[in-house]
């Protein structure tokens, strides 16, 4: 039997049997993908070689694999057909956490602590959170991956008051900040290039001076305080940031 067969059966069956097939099949290819049977930047097979082993149309093969390129899961390349994309891009208009975005693109997250600490704000810190000298924060350093794949390195400082220790954070610290009731509502994110230096470069699995990026997020409370300043930095070749605008 196909596995992407068994993959669409199983998702109709966790449906209760509501899941229109191309959408059992679009759930199906995302498995696929995160489990590493298609892996990063490599072809999937034709959308005509899909609908004969399935037993599906090609309209059918089409309308799930349209759902992954606008996801982003997949790139279509004119002439040469449908691919795992191996680059990520991470949405401006969406407040989202790094595993959150992961996840929406069959990707698994994943992270290694360089540090998690208590500490005083510093005088940046304090200028950007709005806080007194002196006031308590956390402070979460850590190596992201996707797919055991490094993409970033995550600075993170959070003011104390929202989270009740740095034990909360386990793999999303948005969902830690969630449960605690403070997760940010809204963001104001710079994105900037740079190159990275010898220890970016190393962590990231890239050479000193390659092109990265930078993007430093200030998050805010519903009630209009300051709660997380992160910097995060990333292999330029590896993340798209893709913002929609409006005429």
């Amino acid at each position: 039997m196909n596995p992407l067969f068994q993959m669409m059966h199983d998702a109709a069956h966790a449906s209760g049997g509501k899941l229109p097939l191309y959408a059992q099949l679009a759930t199906a290819l995302r498995q696929a993908i995160r489990d590493g049977s298609f892996g990063p930047s490599t072809a999937l097979p034709s959308e005509r070689d899909l609908a004969l082993e399935l037993g599906i149309s090609r309209v059918t093969v089409r309308k799930a694999i349209d759902e992954l390129v606008e996801e982003g899961a997949l790139v279509r390349r004119a002439g040469a057909g449908n691919f795992v994309n191996g680059r990520i891009e991470k949405q401006f208009v969406r407040l989202s956490s790094f595993s959150e975005d992961m996840r929406a693109r069959g990707r698994v997250p994943g992270s290694a602590w360089l540090m998690r600490a208590p500490g005083l704000v510093t005088p940046d810190e304090a200028l950007r959170l709005r806080l007194a000298p002196g006031t308590p924060v956390l402070r979460f350093h850590r190596l992201r991956y996707a797919d055991a794949r490094p993409m970033c390195l995550e600075y993170a400082t959070v003011a104390a008051f929202a989270l009740p220790s740095v034990d909360a954070v386990h793999d999303s610290m948005y969902e830690a900040l969630g449960v605690a009731g403070h997760r940010p509502v809204r963001a104001l994110q710079r994105l900037s290039a740079l190159l990275l230096g010898a220890e970016q470069a190393r962590l990231l699995q890239a050479r000193e001076g390659d092109a990265g990026l930078c993007v430093e997020r200030l998050g805010f409370l519903s009630d209009g305080r300051a709660v997380e300043l992160c910097r995060s930095y990333f292999r330029g070749d590896t993340y798209d940031f893709v913002a929609e605008l409006g005429g």
